[in-house]
């Protein structure tokens, strides 16, 4: 329950039609395992006390008579667990039957859900037995017990009232607009789903775009429990396919097995979502809340943590969103160099990567637009720190691309405005740096007007967040196309266009793979033996950690303290905790002390989830203090 996570679990028991005192057993016995596992919230299989295929034996009274007798057993046998349990059975009531989920907990029935919508078409027969669910709450007496009956009960967490639990079964999904819309409309963060989905080929695919997109507009948690092995294989396979996704992602899955399946469903991650968007708005209709209690504990975390946020793990889908931005960014720009009637685009290319992103998307977007590479002005700039790879590959870029190149030595301009303000050459200080920084920025901006063209920024999302910038120099552009790109993604974006003209173009492609190379750095020190001076990531920190952090805390706005735990998990073979620890105090304290660099950036596309433009995602005032965050990172 610690920083939110509640681990979650849907349980396929191995079972035998009609045979419910059997059944029962290996039900508790699930039950305690999740219990032994960590698991809070526990999903079991549609008429799983009896079993889904029953058919017409669901008219017998000893049927219905020993499904009760082994909700009873199984009350008796788990009365010391506190993991909520959603159960399924028959139920008799007032003359009709319903298919239902008895919700249970230490020995107690919580409520009763019957289901809503019933199949009646193909291999689904449940009309003939059962009666949709009424649209009242009402009391009822089962088991020795009185407990609320009807679609309209959230369960809430007294220790946790992030956690929030409701119920549908099965076909309720697969409607137009399922049951689960009104829970998590009236608070519902997890949703449970009793199931008996038998398997036909490509129902597989179908069942789990449905449990993803469901739990994408809901933002909730969304717990999927199949019935498997033991159902009758008459005319049909159940083949246990259990699923837990949250928000969009399937966390965890399994299928043609017994047993549980688990993750942890992040609550808080769900609260915030829900507060940013505003997109579930309460009910006219509320639902009614019933109240349990569990012991807090610290769930392990086994859900996936990516060291790589902005990136998609899979190289297919990588791909793919490679394509993707740089199309939108390319976009973004081509609307600008129309708009503005702009002759030419402008790029101060130094050799590194923000550089030549911005260079491959500004050819891009030329080439939308019809026009020559040559309408693309490569500037290079070497200075006191410039490398001669760094300024050969820069060089050899523009020239692979056929823009037009400008070599400009600005070494004897920098020199003399330091005569000029009195500053000592010797004195390697931020003045030393950032006045070679705007002057390069002075550069583009005249080449600029001589040529009716605009400059094209290349800072990064990275460096934005960092404050990593020279105010008035590379902070300042007509249109910044890598505004929204953090550094780990720019890599990858590169390393795309590097692989996709191996073949067509090798020599582009070569000398991408050496940009790609060479460490990050703004080369504003002097180099040392011919290498560059100063490596910005022993200065501010690894770039994939505060992309990282940057994530975390702009996307979904957790604390400091569930960072670390998170980047614990994900960079555990790379980083120990005292180095994470490290850096997420740098992180914390560039990101509030430079926001007024942030206040005044240049218009550019928003290309991903997380953006820091003063105009969109991100308002903050630039004298906020981050003496909370700091002070929850130092207790750590």
């Amino acid at each position: 329950m610690r920083d939110g996570f509640i681990k979650a679990a849907a349980g396929t028991p191995e079972i035998k039609v009609a045979d419910c005192r059997y059944n029962a057993e290996q039900i508790f016995q699930l039950m305690r395992q999740a219990a032994a596992q960590g698991a809070r919230v526990l999903a079991l299989p549609e008429l799983c006390l009896c079993g889904y295929t029953c058919g017409d034996l669901f008219l017998q009274d000893t049927l219905l008579r020993g499904a009760e007798e082994a909700l009873e057993t199984i009350l008796d046998a788990t009365r010391n667990l506190d993991v909520l349990t959603a159960v399924g059975l028959p139920l008799r009531l007032e003359g009709r039957l319903y298919n239902c989920a008895a919700v249970v907990q230490g020995g107690k029935i919580l409520g009763v859900v019957p289901k809503t919508h019933l199949p009646n078409y193909g291999e689904f027969y449940e009309k003939r037995w059962f009666t949709p669910a009424p649209e009242d709450v009402r009391p009822i007496a089962l088991c020795g017990q009185e407990a609320p009956f009807g679609t309209g009960l959230v369960f809430r967490c007294e220790e946790l009232p992030e956690l929030a639990v409701g119920v549908e079964l099965c076909e309720d999904l697969w409607v137009a607009d399922p049951p689960s819309r009104r829970l998590a409309e009236a608070g519902a963060s997890v949703i449970l789903n009793l199931s008996a989905s038998n398997e036909v080929v490509g129902k597989a695919e179908y069942r789990r775009q449905l449990v993803r997109s469901q739990s994408a507009r809901l933002t909730c948690g969304y717990v999927f429990a199949s019935a498997g092995e033991g159902e009758s294989t008459t005319d049909v396979v159940f083949g246990g396919h259990n699923m837990i996704a949250e928000n969009g992602a399937i966390l965890a899955q399994r299928r043609f097995a017994t047993g549980l399946t688990l993750s942890e469903v992040d609550v808080y991650r769900l609260d915030c979502e829900r507060r940013r968007t505003g997109a579930l708005a309460p009910r006219a209709r509320p639902c009614e809340e019933i109240p349990f209690h569990l012991e807090k504990t610290t769930a392990t975390l086994t859900r996936p943590v990516s060291p790589a946020p902005f990136v998609p793990a899979d190289a297919e889908k990588r791909a793919q969103r490679c394509d993707e931005i740089l199309r939108i960014a390319a976009l973004g720009l081509k609307k600008r160099l129309e708009h503005t009637g702009a002759k030419t685009a402008v790029v101060g290319l130094s050799g590194g990567l923000d550089s030549t992103l911005a260079i491959l998307i500004t050819r891009l977007a030329m080439r939308l637009l019809g026009r020559p590479a040559e309408d693309i002005i490569a500037v290079t700039m070497p200075c006191f720190g410039t490398t001669e790879r760094t300024k050969n590959n820069a060089v050899e870029l523009a020239t692979q691309l056929g823009c037009t190149l400008r070599r400009i030595h600005i070494g004897a301009a920098v020199r003399q405005h330091f005569q000029d303000i009195g500053q000592d050459m010797a004195d390697l200080d931020v003045t030393f740096e950032n006045g070679q920084a705007r002057e390069r920025t002075q550069v583009l901006m005249d080449i600029a007007n001589q040529t009716g063209g605009l400059v094209i920024g290349t800072g990064d999302l990275s460096e934005l967040a960092l404050g990593w910038c020279t105010y008035a120099g590379d902070h300042i552009s007509m249109y910044g196309v890598n505004a929204s790109i953090p550094k780990t993604l720019v890599r990858y974006l590169v390393s795309h266009i590097c692989g996709d003209k191996a073949e067509s173009q090798p020599q582009l492609s070569q000398v991408l793979a050496d940009i790609l190379d060479t460490p990050v750095s703004p080369e504003l020190l002097p180099a040392v033996d011919g290498r560059v001076g100063q490596v910005t990531e022993e200065l501010v920190g690894p770039y994939e950690l505060h992309d990282f952090f940057l994530y975390y805390a702009m996307r979904w706005g957790f604390p400091p303290r569930k960072i670390l735990r998170l980047a614990e998990q994900a960079f555990a073979r790379r980083y120990d905790r005292e180095t994470i620890l490290k850096w997420e105090k740098v992180f914390f304290r560039r990101f509030f002390s430079q926001q007024f660099k942030r206040s005044c950036l240049p218009d550019g596309p928003k290309v991903a989830s997380v953006a820091l433009s003063p105009r969109g995602d991100w308002r903050m005032p630039s004298d906020a203090a981050a003496a909370l965050w700091l002070e929850e990172l130092e207790a750590l």
